[in-house]
């Protein structure tokens, strides 16, 4: 029997710590008391993690719309750690569902068109590359959204961009930070 208030699959997940039952219990019950109706969490992945004598806890929260929540905490003990990231999170899901509600729009001179500002990448030699390899590969998903929705996306995330395929234009685009507090949008146009 399938109710309408079915908890979303909770994935903790410990580094340089061993995740006990009564962790991953305290974990999932602080992830299920996450009872706002919107945005409506699709699943949750935590992630714990000890640094001699740090600890950290990360959530990622996958919900409906596209919406991607994340936040991290760190302390000196895993609970309060715990804690304090399910707390920023919750205040993250209300001031989204908030912002939605006022239907919020980003104005338009918050978002800094390609056109405005055409980015020059500089040449890259040859002996350049040999100096600088890749030493990390993230995997991104890119999902369809329009500008506005990957606005409220970046505010939510602790990231500095975001990629996504812009369902207006159907292209690729990147999202991002700028030092000024505002946002950059790039729209890759061929030439």
């Amino acid at each position: 029997m399938l109710t309408t208030n079915a908890h979303p699959p909770v994935k903790v997940t410990g580094r340089h710590f061993h995740v006990t039952d009564a962790i991953n219990d305290y974990v999932t019950r602080k992830i299920e008391s996450l009872h706002l109706d919107y945005p409506k969490i699709i699943e949750a992945h935590v992630i714990l993690e000890v640094e001699k004598y740090r600890h950290l806890a990360e959530v990622i929260l996958v919900c409906s719309n596209h919406i991607t929540i994340e936040a991290c905490e760190e302390t000196d003990d895993m609970y309060a750690a715990i804690d304090a990231v399910v707390d920023k999170v919750a205040r993250q899901m209300r001031k989204y569902k908030t912002r939605l509600m006022r239907k919020h729009r980003p104005r338009k001179d918050v978002i800094q068109h390609l056109d405005e500002h055409v980015l020059h990448p500089e040449p890259v030699e040859e002996d350049d590359q040999a100096e600088h390899a890749v030493v990390r590969i993230e995997r991104y998903p890119v999902k369809p959204m329009f500008v506005d929705e990957a606005v409220l996306q970046l505010e939510m995330s602790h990231r500095q961009f975001i990629v996504f395929n812009n369902a207006r234009s159907s292209r690729l685009n990147v999202l991002y930070r700028r030092k000024s507090g505002d946002f950059g949008l790039i729209d890759p146009t061929s030439t």
